[in-house]
């Protein structure tokens, strides 16, 4: 079992903010299990950074699978969490069960389920069964099509109201967390105060207890970022003059330096077998 467990992160409500981001492959998370990291969390929004998807709603469980276990097998410390995709859970209890059945064996920790409310029973079951759930509310990227895009949420009273039901519905089923996105800081501080399980926000303010970003726009891969999001570095730069000058040094002949190949000392020796090896095939 890895050091960070569901009940650490339950644990840590009110006392130290849970740090976690996402990583889709083995060297990303690598780095981030080194960095020090509470939750490394494969995300369904690898469709769109990784995949070149405009939503997350193409995003198969195959996929999810394949990139949970290069994770899995890179993290030793923090809790692995893996995104339940869209159309893995919606159909039915026992589909959902399934599906996230398939997340654990493939190395995670706990599975995440967006929506709350709507999706209490099967938390429930899988809880009981053993199979730690985070949830997620406010704003739901695989329910943005109803949403009416990608928006802030709880910009009216029926909004918060939903936004807290899920909440509190998740609590009452066992999740040990629930990712608060894109909610004004006012509405996820009174959820933060509601519930006794943690809140991670993202684009959610301050008032959580815990943050998650995206690995890309952490790390400035891509000209654009949601606006709730702060590039720490800007990779994209760096990456493209690295790869830019590998490009100039091949065509200019510069790479590879001497320093960079191995050949034969013994001229003649390889003269030799030069010609025995011609000889061979006739050439």
């Amino acid at each position: 079992m890895r050091e960070i467990t569901p009940k650490r992160i339950m644990e840590m409500k009110g006392k130290e903010k849970i740090t976690m981001i996402t990583a889709y492959d083995y060297p990303s998370a690598l780095l981030a299990d080194k960095a020090g990291f509470d939750i490394v969390f494969v995300g369904d929004s690898l469709g769109m950074v990784v995949y070149g998807d405009k939503n997350t709603l193409n995003v198969t469980m195959e996929q999810m699978v394949f990139h949970t276990r290069a994770v899995a097998k890179a993290v030793k410390r923090a809790l692995v969490l893996a995104d339940m995709p869209f159309g893995s859970y919606e159909v039915s209890v026992e589909e959902g069960i399934k599906n996230a059945i398939r997340l654990i064996q493939a190395g995670a920790d706990a599975v995440k389920i967006e929506g709350g409310y709507d999706h209490r029973k099967l938390v429930k079951k899988l809880v009981r069964m053993g199979i730690p759930v985070m949830g997620h509310t406010g704003l739901t990227p695989q329910r943005y099509l109803r949403l009416g895009g990608y928006r802030i949420m709880g910009e009216n009273e029926e909004e918060v109201e939903e936004i807290l039901r899920d909440a509190k519905a998740l609590e009452k089923s066992g999740a040990f967390a629930v990712v608060l996105e894109f909610v004004l800081a006012d509405v996820a501080k009174l959820v933060t105060e509601e519930v006794s399980i943690p809140t991670i926000g993202i684009g959610s303010g301050p008032h959580v207890d815990g943050q998650v970003l995206v690995w890309h726009d952490v790390l400035g891969l891509y000209e654009n970022s949601p606006p709730f999001a702060k590039r720490y570095a800007n990779l994209r730069e760096e990456i493209l003059r690295a790869i830019s000058e590998f490009r100039k040094e091949v065509k200019e002949g510069k790479f590879p330096g001497k320093e960079h190949y191995w050949e034969y000392q013994d001229k003649e020796r390889f003269n030799r077998i030069k010609e025995n090896v011609k000889r061979k095939l006739k050439l």
